[in-house]
């Protein structure tokens, strides 16, 4: 197999490669020549490698964007407007509670301990943190404001935004995928005129 079959496999499958969950992969596609073969190995499938504003993190995108393609693709961001929103809740809620100046960036760390205290201390955020917690995405019937945050936590782990360096400790990394997110909701409100309706806060971080 060709030295970079490993990356073209974890992007074929849909995984995005930031400096938090997959290092080499990543530091390896900051070789353009790297990329240029790896782009030329997925020319047949329509697809290439494309990064974040930042480069904070790759993933596959079509090569060519015909208009079936976009269609296809203005679909998959319909039907995802149930995730981004619940997602974009989160980044807000976890800002707020944590008393960032910003919003969460790559690399961060998130201890579940403030998290909860933060939210046990403060009656709105705890309110929204339930109402989070039920969404479909996270699908969480836990009563307490510590069950809800993991399994909060647990979800984001799943999708790739944290990533948890030891099982046993109750901290967690936030991942480039959130500046992935950050992209995909600035496109779908200003290049697409897709219905994102963000609140005051939300609003403030586009």
């Amino acid at each position: 197999m060709m030295t970079f079959g490993p990356i073209i496999e974890t992007l074929l499958a849909g995984e995005f490669i930031c400096s938090q969950r997959f290092p080499e992969y990543h530091r390896q596609l900051q070789d353009e020549t790297l990329q240029s073969q790896i782009n030329d190995y997925l020319r047949p499938l329509n697809r290439t490698v494309s990064q974040t504003a930042d480069g904070s993190v790759f993933f596959l995108s079509y090569q060519t964007l015909d208009k079936s393609g976009r269609e296809h693709l203005r679909q998959q961001f319909i039907q995802t407007l149930a995730t981004l929103m619940p997602l974009l809740e989160w980044l807000t809620l976890t800002q707020e509670a944590l008393g960032h100046d910003s919003t969460l960036v790559p690399g961060d760390t998130i201890k579940l301990p403030e998290w909860v205290v933060a939210c046990e201390d403060n009656p709105s955020l705890k309110q929204r943190l339930a109402n989070l917690a039920r969404d479909r995405f996270f699908n969480s019937q836990a009563e307490t404001v510590d069950a809800q945050i993991k399994q909060i936590a647990k979800r984001l782990v799943e999708h790739g935004y944290f990533i948890q360096p030891h099982t046993d400790r109750p901290y967690f990394i936030v991942t480039g995928k959130v500046d992935y997110l950050m992209d995909v909701i600035r496109f779908i409100r200003d290049e697409e005129n897709l219905p994102v309706e963000e609140t005051p806060e939300q609003e403030a971080l586009l």
